[in-house]
């Protein structure tokens, strides 16, 4: 099954889809060089899926995070578009199966989102996402288990006593915790692990079988 991968970044999400099975197209404004999905085309991702979205039998979307995520200064959120809605209006229109991801504090934009977090796999991090899959399927998830002192990647849950994010983590640490081996800091710091749209790419393929 061909599935694309929108606002790809580097492909974390790409590379859980492949374990499950799929064929994935990733698209992004900007240029990809570490991109590990089976095809790239470096486009707007609203204009492009606007135009071929019919011909790929899944489509995931992670529109940017900034405007809803709690590493941008609230006074600085304005400055960055919130693109969910006008992805789903435009996936809604496609009519074909689909997965919209954003962060913790994007949830009330989603509708009846899916949470996920690193622990649930046995990852190092506590890295909450939220997913809204379409069609709606009701999902048993593994529980979170916040029991040991997590690795710290940007934009990941996990405080310091005083309240205040941890250290942010070296590359290396960052890439045991996320169990994503090629991609760079800026890169890994936007990424969610791969084991969620494993999973997630797992409950479609049941879905569709």
């Amino acid at each position: 099954m061909r599935l694309l991968d929108l606002f790809s970044g580097a492909g974390g999400a790409a590379c859980g889809y492949q374990r499950a099975g799929f064929y994935v197209v990733g698209v992004d404004i900007k240029s990809q060089p570490r991109y590990c999905g089976d095809e790239f085309i470096q486009a707007d991702a609203l204009e492009y899926v606007a135009e071929h979205g019919r011909e790929y039998d899944v489509i995931h979307a992670s529109p940017p995070c900034q405007a809803y995520s709690e590493a941008t200064p609230m006074a600085h959120r304005g400055n960055h578009p919130d693109l969910i809605a006008p992805t789903r209006e435009l996936l809604q229109q496609i009519g074909q199966p689909y997965v919209i991801e954003n962060v913790e504090a994007a949830r009330a934009l989603l509708v009846n989102p899916v949470m996920l977090c690193g622990t649930m796999f046995g990852l190092g991090v506590q890295r909450h996402r939220y997913f809204e899959i379409w069609p709606h399927v009701f999902l048993l998830t593994p529980p979170c288990k916040h029991d040991f002192v997590p690795v710290y990647v940007t934009g990941s849950t996990g405080r310091s006593g005083c309240g205040f994010p941890r250290k942010d983590a070296l590359i290396d640490a960052k890439r045991r915790a996320m169990g994503i081996d090629w991609m760079v800091t800026g890169e890994i710091d936007e990424a969610i692990p791969p084991a969620y749209t494993e999973w997630i790419g797992q409950q479609l393929l049941r879905i569709s079988a």
